[in-house]
């Protein structure tokens, strides 16, 4: 299946990679293997996810406290969300409305 960020979760992807490279030089790109291995997980199993609203599923990262928020149209995982675990719960959901 093709994999397809909205522009604000890309904008949260950027944001979090810079973040822990700064927190720690390399932890960044640390970070951006991790959900690069989890996309490919959904690629492979889009199916084997929790549901985390009516049109949304989620995977949780094993190694940094994030989500990510998707949702599958056809044959496209739209990524909605590289979601904090601990802030601000379903901000993202306005974002849903033409994708889900």
């Amino acid at each position: 299946m093709k994999v397809e960020f909205i522009e604000p979760a890309l904008l949260e992807l950027d944001d979090a990679i810079e973040y822990y490279n700064f927190e720690s030089p390399g932890l960044g790109t640390k970070f951006l293997d991790e959900k690069l291995l989890n996309i490919r997980m959904i690629q492979k199993y889009p199916n084997a996810w929790p549901k985390y609203s009516v049109h949304t599923y989620k995977i949780t990262l094993r190694k940094f406290p994030y989500h990510l928020i998707f949702t599958k149209k056809q044959n496209i995982l739209y990524i909605i969300a590289v979601a904090h675990q601990h802030r601000k719960p379903e901000y993202w959901i306005s974002r849903i409305s033409n994708k889900g």
